[in-house]
């Protein structure tokens, strides 16, 4: 995956991360709740792994 790709798709994780934990703690579900996060966790990771990529992209260029 190039960097545009993991930071878009750590987005959308986080994105449905969020809602999904936002149901979840609304209608009373934990479970629900806890995959949420754990998904908002994965998609801060996935976005994180794309702006190093992007980082390392560009020490590559300047050398």
């Amino acid at each position: 995956m190039n960097s545009t790709t993991d930071k878009v798709k750590g987005i959308a994780n986080k994105v449905a991360g969020s809602v999904k934990e936002g149901v979840g703690k609304a209608v009373g579900n934990q479970e629900m709740e806890a995959e949420g996060a754990i998904q908002k966790a994965k998609g801060e990771v996935q976005e994180a792994k794309g702006k190093v990529k992007d980082a390392v992209e560009s020490v590559i260029d300047k050398a």
